[in-house]
């Protein structure tokens, strides 16, 4: 470990610095309490939106279109000509493909410079050929791609029994709403109304390239099953009973009209609100049709549109912005700060889903509903880790009505999963032999549980004075303890990555009052020292996700990453250790003019090796909260966190 590149500032520096983060991020708080900032991924899903309007055939918005052309030239790679997945990623074929696409479908030339160098890239990558499985489905829309390279998915799919190996109940939330409304696509493969005309046929080699799946563990045997059975499928499409037929997309219709969220739309994500706007065109619902009206609006309040660039969302996240800056205020402290905290927590409380038992209750019909979403609205699909955060929060500012906070512990325990763990959606969504789908490629159909959602919840129950040797306390624990990597960190789900994971784990452990002198967390200790960069902040990109990974590989100090390993470590007892001095002394160093932190650099997770976020608001309240944790502990005499996170 290098020497400190920055003097450790005092105390006095450090709440000067506070003051100022928490003064930025309060004016960043919406008049009725929330925060909501933006959540930025790649270039797919500003791709996709040009896409779907003139698949949709609506009238071209030149404005907004230059200013989504500008925004995916400048995010192109002046180092490999294409697209990433994250900022500065490495060349991704089918985002290279779908954002040529969008900009050939705007307006530039296939003779640009910039489309040249782009084109090269995607043909030198094995062209249209090797794209992955959504792009092949959003060019065969088009009717630019052949249907005959999609897998079969025939909406009679829904109808099938809850024990038969394929089913949607045992697929994750967000797959599930993504198939169902493309279900009907697939099955009736319409055609793009595309008034232009625009093809990419120049994208094509001609030669059949290598397809290739991101699953963890793909098993040969399940995969040529599964392959066999897609071939057995294109053979029987048109020999499906039509009343049959008629009937499965007639339940895929009312399946996507029950859960349509108003104007948060199916699921509240991107690709499944577009598939459903897709379906409602399909099947003849006018514009004005209340369905297809909301449903269509919904894709449109993703958008974020500056003076000279936009992109879409693709989602959005104030419960989950609203809860971790609610927690950074609390730690910051005094009057107004903890005012701002409370009315947050105000704006929070009627948002807990108590009357809808969601997709989730298949697995566990007995529990009562009571968790929170990620999103403004997305009653069916609650998530464990935005309700045992918002828990956290209410139980920490001492919230005089407890009733929310015991219908989210009951919910949050009542799907806990068999091996003690939690996933983020569902309870024991592990079939892992679906993953072997040709349709998911991706990698990321299932909802098992993870190390950072497990933590979170072990946090909040630890927090809430669950005793440590309590059956699912216990058996939480032990869960932890063997997905621990040997190296000493833990995976990190829905952030990047071992840093993110590892600070969860270590706030779980100090919440149940496992401490340095146990051998899990010493482990972790030493793995986050080690990996301190040489300006005192760490960083780990997105490709720590690769499945070759053989350990940590150096990348740039991150505000975000910095906080996580600072708050990780002070949860372990090392607030007076050099290396989290160095931390706070980075974090000092580089705020910025505002305030806040600035940060590129994409740490938030979506899924492992296909798709990743940046979420605006990580730079902004982490490393409040981990300065004002660090001033907060260095001034007390007990040096130890007491809450859970």
């Amino acid at each position: 470990m290098a020497t400190s590149a920055a003097s450790t500032p005092t105390l006095t520096a450090i709440d000067t610095a506070i003051d100022r983060a928490a003064a930025a991020l309060a004016a960043a708080q919406q008049p009725d309490g929330h925060w909501v900032f933006e959540l930025e991924a790649d270039c797919t899903i500003p791709a996709e939106y040009v896409l779907l309007r003139h698949y949709l055939g609506e009238p071209v918005d030149s404005v907004l279109e230059a200013k989504i052309g500008r925004y995916l030239r400048r995010i192109q790679s002046a180092d490999h000509h294409g697209w990433g997945l994250f900022h500065a990623g490495a060349f991704d074929v089918s985002a290279s493909i779908k954002a040529y696409y969008a900009l050939k479908m705007i307006g530039d030339s296939i003779d640009a410079p910039h489309l040249l160098r782009a084109r090269s890239a995607i043909l030198s990558a094995g062209g249209a050929e090797a794209a992955n499985v959504f792009t092949r489905i959003q060019l065969a829309l088009f009717g630019a791609g052949p249907w005959s390279a999609v897998p079969d998915l025939p909406p009679e799919v829904i109808l099938l029994p809850r024990w038969f190996p394929i089913h949607l109940s045992k697929m994750s939330y967000w797959a599930r709403t993504v198939v169902v409304p493309l279900l009907v696509l697939c099955a009736r493969k319409p055609l793009a109304r595309n008034a232009k005309g625009i093809k990419v046929d120049e994208l094509y080699t001609g030669m059949a390239a290598r397809r290739r799946t991101q699953a963890a563990d793909p098993k040969w045997l399940w995969t040529l099953g599964f392959n066999t059975l897609d071939r057995v499928l294109k053979l029987a499409d048109g020999f499906w009973p039509s009343r049959l037929r008629q009937r499965s997309i007639d339940t895929c219709v009312a399946w996507v009209t029950e859960r349509l969220n108003g104007e948060d739309g199916l699921g509240a994500i991107y690709p499944a609100m577009a598939n459903s706007v897709m379906m409602f065109d399909l099947l003849g619902y006018p514009e004005d049709h209340p369905h297809r009206a909301i449903a269509r609006q919904s894709v449109e309040n993703l958008l974020v549109i500056h003076e000279d660039e936009a992109y879409c969302q693709p989602c959005v996240s104030p419960v989950w912005d609203t809860a971790l800056a609610s927690h950074a205020m609390m730690e910051a402290g005094g009057k107004e700060n903890e005012a701002r905290a409370e009315a947050a927590l105000d704006w929070l409380k009627p948002r807990q889903i108590l009357e809808v038992a969601g997709d989730w209750a298949e697995e566990r019909p007995g529990v009562l509903p009571g968790g929170w979403a990620f999103q403004y609205n997305n009653d069916h699909y609650p998530d464990l880790d935005d309700t045992a955060v918002v828990v956290m929060a209410m139980d920490r500012a001492q919230v005089a009505d407890r009733a929310p906070i015991d219908r989210g512990v009951e919910w949050t325990v009542g799907l806990q999963s068999k091996n003690g763990g939690w996933g983020a959606f569902d309870a024991d969504n592990a079939y892992d032999y679906l993953n072997n789908l040709p349709f998911a490629d991706h990698g990321a159909l299932l909802d098992p549980p993870t190390a950072d959602v497990s933590a979170r919840c072990v946090s909040m129950l630890a927090q809430l004075g669950e005793p440590l040797d309590s059956p699912r306390m216990a058996a939480a624990i032990d869960y932890l303890r063997r997905e621990q990597e040997a190296e000493g960190s833990w995976f990190g789900r829905w952030g990047v990555n071992y840093i993110y994971g590892t600070w969860s784990v270590l706030c779980a452990f100090n919440a149940a009052e496992l401490d340095g002198q146990d051998p899990a967390v010493a482990r972790a200790v030493d793995w986050l020292k080690a990996i301190q960069n040489a300006d005192g902040g760490w960083g780990e990109d997105c490709d720590s996700y690769a499945l070759d990974r053989k350990g940590h590989v150096p990348a740039a100090s991150t505000a975000s990453q910095t906080a996580w390993a600072m708050l990780g470590l002070m949860a372990a007892g090392e607030v007076d250790s050099e290396v989290v001095e160095r931390g706070a002394a980075w974090l000092a160093e580089h705020q910025e003019a505002d305030g806040l932190w600035g940060q590129e650099h994409y740490t938030g997770g979506g899924f492992p090796r296909v798709f990743y976020l940046r979420y605006h608001g990580y730079p902004k309240y982490f490393p409040l909260w981990a300065m004002a944790r660090y001033r907060n502990l260095k001034r007390s005499n007990a040096r130890r966190v007491t809450v859970g996170m």
